[in-house]
């Protein structure tokens, strides 16, 4: 799809900022981890910065799906901001105070640095982001982070803004994944020639199987279910395991699926992308699923994964048509209050 000349900034051509950072306030939300985690929190630090009047910036240049340094967020969506978080880099006027200087660097950095002992801790991003609950602070340059999405604790300030009062957060979050998450291109024209002449229903079924498994004998037995009831579908499968591809493979007939690589030693692509030979090209690969299992007509999942929950939202996937096979599971349940009201 692209090769590893793409591994560059766009031309300022393509970074028209329609605001000038200068006259106003912004935020820069950072990132850490896959997909899925990282455009769901994105979603918060964007709510957040409309709350407070700020302009959203995105920075994903730690690392991941491409090098160190590189922004891959305007090289694998369309910026509707256009504004680069690297002008602000040695800014002094931030908030929280322990960025002052160094917004180059990434929570990971930050952590390492300075709570060597607090990589697990759930509560560590608060001292990393802007008060969520409180009052938007003064500087002119604020961070936003969280591994997870968190609009929960944005609630009180919610109902008090009429652009989000009385809203249910799956559609703000499908309104800003689709404004600030369009894919690039040939993201886009990919996912278009995998459903061209398609006209059978289409499951989607998402499986983890590399930092995190879920049950492929539920989600098999979930499929044939509705294979049973809808004979006549087509299966898209999304899966970062190649023995659990070729398993569903020769399961089930009439399964597609993305050419693409799969990590090596289990290890999931935001982990193992400094091993492929063009990163972003896999990467693209990874949206390309996600597209694709939001176009698709019924959804075999488990929410334990933001990916398949994300894509759920792009495509407005109503509740009855998936089957999430964690969605009694009490530990799962619990934890997800849990990480929500943080």
């Amino acid at each position: 799809m692209t090769g590893n000349a793409d591994l560059k900034e766009p031309p300022k051509s393509r970074r028209h900022a329609q605001l000038d950072p200068i006259c106003c306030k912004v935020l820069l939300t950072k990132a850490k981890g896959g997909f899925g985690n990282r455009m769901l929190s994105a979603v918060t630090g964007i709510v957040l910065a409309e709350l407070g009047g700020r302009v959203p910036v995105i920075d994903w240049r730690d690392g991941m799906y491409g090098p160190a340094g590189v922004n891959v967020y305007p090289l694998l969506f369309n910026d509707p901001v256009g504004i680069d978080p690297g002008r602000f880099d040695d800014e002094c006027d931030v908030a929280p105070a322990l960025w002052s200087g160094q917004l180059s660097s990434h929570p990971v950095d930050i952590v390492r640095e300075r709570f060597p002992r607090s990589h697990s801790n759930p509560f560590i991003y608060r001292k990393l982001s802007i008060d969520l609950a409180g009052l938007d602070p003064p500087q002119s340059v604020g961070v936003f982070w969280s591994y997870l999405p968190k609009l929960s604790r944005l609630r009180r300030r919610m109902r008090h803004d009429l652009r989000f009062a009385g809203r249910p957060h799956n559609d703000i979050m499908h309104e800003k994944l689709k404004h600030h998450f369009s894919p690039v291109g040939p993201v886009l024209e990919a996912v278009e020639g995998l459903f061209a002449n398609r006209a059978c229903p289409v499951i989607g079924v998402h499986i983890r199987f590399t930092d995190r498994k879920v049950s492929v004998p539920r989600i098999e037995r979930e499929v044939r279910r509705i294979r049973e009831r809808i004979p006549d579908s087509d299966i898209f499968l999304a899966t970062d395991n190649a023995e659990v591809q070729a398993r569903v493979m020769a399961a089930f007939h009439r399964v597609f699926v993305v050419d693409k690589s799969l990590a090596v030693d289990g290890r999931p692509l935001h982990v193992a992308a400094d091993s492929f030979d063009d990163p972003l090209r896999e990467a693209r690969n990874a949206l390309i699923d996600m597209w694709a299992l939001s176009r698709c007509d019924w959804l075999v999942h488990s929410s334990q994964s933001t990916f398949s929950v994300t894509a759920a939202l792009i495509g407005r996937i109503p509740e009855t048509r998936q089957v999430d096979i964690d969605g009694r599971n009490p530990k799962v349940l619990l934890k997800r209050w849990f990480q929500s009201f943080s």
